[in-house]
């Protein structure tokens, strides 16, 4: 059983005949910040957390993290609370 929070699958189909792949551009930067934090070996960096704990809530995947942080900073967003508004 995993114990991370699991978002949607990016390529899963919803309940409209969309895919939520389908709403973010070919060009656009978050598709490079994935592919770069997914090619990251982040427990060999050093983060705490890739291996999760067997009790209490499931975390976020530290790589879940990473991704926002590194869109926050090339958009210049440093409070989480405008990260968590942001509408682009």
């Amino acid at each position: 059983m995993k114990r991370f929070v699991v978002g949607e699958a990016r390529d899963q189909s919803t309940l409209f005949p969309t895919l939520l792949d389908d709403f973010i551009a070919e060009d656009n930067p978050v598709r490079a910040i994935e592919a770069f934090v997914e090619g990251l070996d982040l427990k060999d960096m050093g983060f705490k957390g890739v291996d999760p704990h067997a009790t209490g809530r499931p975390a976020y995947h530290p790589a879940v993290l990473l991704k926002l942080y590194i869109y926050g900073y090339l958009n210049r967003i440093q409070s989480s609370r405008r990260l968590e508004r942001d509408p682009t």
